[in-house]
């Protein structure tokens, strides 16, 4: 008897590592969207997760910003009840505004599959993201100049999500998608030659293809390495930095002699992560706006509120540093 195909292989065992220490009868969701990613996980999970004493289960999120997408949501549900997936749930968002297109969608679909879990008392959800997706992750974070965090990319696993194909191509998803016969969907409008891509997609139909001309063929492989390498000293940097928040709170605000005592990456760090407590998109968070916030901490001389992504304003006052949105301090 012959195995599956190298590329369902590679799948299920990335899977199998992803849920290996979730207690019996846990549940596992895949968020699935449909495409080649997410479908071949979810096809992955339907097969691992009952081998290993598991229920699997998806939840497939309608972003309403096509006019197709009930019907593309449906589908992807479908597919997912079709290889053995319950429940499957398909939640529709309203997506808003704040920190650009992508990251409000980001936002919106990560608020519905924590509802979701939270509803169905699952364990994990699993997220489809490649190696492609990590190494242009890294490029977009770069750009941003929003330090080493950016940099070391996606997680494998972060609180309730977990990332098993950080390891595997694009091309390995479509090929476990064809090997197993699963119809996936291609998002017209975000595909190469389409008007109006959003960043991410003319990162990976326009900047990847010259890279790999004039660098070779193995800079994802190489972005997606760095990393790997990166997120060891970023988890220590972040706990230094969250040692450090943690011992400048006040119930006025953080006090900003405290901060001004830390190591400038860790001080940085610190203020990020106050920022993002505050209210401020994660992904419209730059290196730019950190440096205003920490020249209020070791530069102040005065200066009014500092501007923040999503409404929020940080201030200092009486030794203290507050950042919340307009509406809380008014």
């Amino acid at each position: 008897m012959t195995g599956p195909a190298p590329a369902v292989a590679a799948a299920r065992a990335g899977v199998r590592e992803a849920i290996r220490e979730l207690s019996p009868n846990s549940l596992v969701l895949v968020a699935c969207s449909g495409g080649a990613d997410s479908l071949a996980l979810a096809a992955a999970t339907a097969f691992v997760a009952p081998r290993a004493g598991l229920r699997a289960g998806a939840v497939v999120v309608d972003h309403a910003l096509i006019p197709e997408s009930a019907d593309v949501a449906e589908r992807a549900a479908e597919q997912c009840r079709g290889i053995g997936l319950d429940p499957v749930r398909v939640v529709r968002v309203e997506v808003g505004s704040i920190g650009g297109p992508e990251a409000a969608a980001r936002t919106a679909r990560y608020a519905a599959l924590e509802g979701a879990a939270a509803e169905l008392g699952a364990a994990l959800i699993l997220l489809g993201h490649t190696l492609d997706d990590q190494a242009e992750t890294v490029l977009l974070g770069l750009a941003r100049g929003s330090g080493g965090r950016s940099l070391a990319g996606m997680p494998r696993r972060r609180g309730l999500f977990a990332r098993p194909f950080l390891d595997l191509r694009r091309q390995d998803t479509a090929a476990a998608c064809a090997a197993l016969g699963l119809d996936a969907w291609l998002d017209p409008s975000n595909g190469p030659g389409s008007a109006g891509l959003p960043r991410r997609s003319r990162v990976r139909h326009e900047v990847m293809p010259v890279l790999e001309d004039v660098l070779g063929p193995g800079v994802a492989a190489a972005l997606a390495r760095t990393a790997d390498q990166l997120r060891d000293d970023g988890d220590l940097l972040d706990s230094l930095a969250a040692r450090l928040l943690d011992d400048a709170r006040t119930p006025q605000g953080l006090e900003v002699r405290v901060l001004a005592a830390g190591q400038p990456a860790v001080r940085r760090r610190s203020l990020r992560a106050a920022a993002l407590e505050g209210g401020v998109p994660a992904g419209a968070l730059t290196r730019a706006h950190v440096l205003m916030l920490d020249a209020l901490v070791v530069g102040y001389h005065g200066q009014g509120a500092v501007p923040l992504p999503g409404g929020i304003r940080a201030r200092r006052g009486y030794g203290r540093l507050t950042i919340a949105s307009l509406n809380e301090e008014e």
